[in-house]
């Protein structure tokens, strides 16, 4: 089976290296690989590659990186590789129609939710932000809706309750990388899979994270901002303020104080050992890790016994 494959972030490298691996004893071939074009980064604004363009690279596999897949040259080139399947995973591009019926077998993605549940963008932030108990990877056949084909297969995980998006995220790769290999080898060998319709119940969309939405606001119950700061870790980072500077907030506890009668939310009511107490909208949180603006990440201890921190009454954010 001729695989092209599509992806950009280390989510999608990871199912890159699987079906690289497991293509001599499952019947996969991957040809080519599509990934964005090369992205400045880092202090010094260096063009950096993908990190799917570094392990295609690595397994001297063809990259290409197009601006975009909407003219008839795109379709073309592909064409001209005469896939079987073309397996997506955080691409970056919108795939018009034209490409997804070159495939002979179309196009199949690799999406890190339960779907109709967090179609789009942001699926993991959106989840533990949300609350949700369970995820899971779908691998979806795709068609010109956002998220919205038959799906093939889905692997189900619980979320962790202190779990972060950064550490979900890494799971549900493992989890991905391991679905596609197992749906492939099938077609491969010429089985049919059953493709269950989405449900028109319970569909939500997991829009893009924007850094305005990573600010705490300390009027929320505690254990909304504990959700918030496990979200948006590791990007953007949840923040807050303090006499002005930027404090991103890396870490948080739930601690067992039902309530700070007459503290406003935002208000220090204690800043000793290895806690920085705020006050919330329904009780306190505890912050334990922080990272001042220019500084590196450190435990809240390890500020407090440096000193330069809040004093208790003092107020975070606005």
């Amino acid at each position: 089976m001729r695989v092209v494959f599509a992806g950009t972030p280390e989510f999608a490298a990871r199912a890159l290296r699987a079906l690289l691996h497991a293509g001599p004893d499952h019947g996969l071939h991957v040809v080519a690989a599509y990934t964005q074009p090369d992205r400045p980064a880092g202090r010094g604004m260096k063009l950096t590659a993908s990190a799917v363009k570094e392990v295609a690279l690595a397994h001297h596999l063809p990259v290409l990186q197009p601006a975009t897949l909407r003219t008839p040259e795109a379709v073309a080139e592909l064409a001209a590789l005469q896939p079987d399947v073309m397996v997506v995973a955080a691409y970056g591009l919108i795939l018009p129609q034209a490409i997804l019926d070159v495939p002979r077998l179309g196009c199949l993605n690799i999406h890190a939710s339960l779907l109709p549940r967090w179609r789009g963008a942001a699926p993991i932030h959106r989840a533990i932000l949300a609350g949700d108990a369970k995820t899971g990877v779908a691998i979806m056949q795709m068609e010109a809706g956002l998220d919205t084909g038959p799906v093939l297969l889905e692997t189900f995980t619980a979320i962790g309750a202190r779990e972060t998006t950064g550490e979900l995220h890494d799971r549900l790769a493992t989890l991905g990388a391991e679905a596609i290999v197992h749906v492939l080898s099938r077609l491969s060998r010429g089985e049919e899979l059953a493709a269950a319709t989405q449900s028109t119940h319970g569909v939500t969309y997991a829009n893009k994270v924007s850094p305005e939405e990573a600010q705490i606001d300390w009027s929320a119950s505690a254990v909304e901002i504990d959700r918030k700061v496990r979200a948006f870790n590791p990007t953007p980072g949840a923040w807050t303020t303090w006499h002005g500077e930027k404090l991103k907030v890396w870490a948080t506890g739930l601690v067992p104080v039902p309530s700070c009668l007459g503290s406003e939310p935002g208000t220090v009511t204690a800043a000793e050992g290895e806690h920085l107490l705020v006050s919330c909208g329904s009780s306190v949180l505890a912050v334990t890790e922080i990272q001042r603006a220019g500084g590196k990440r450190m435990a809240v201890g390890a500020w407090l016994r440096g000193g330069g921190h809040p004093a208790v009454g003092e107020r975070l954010g606005n």
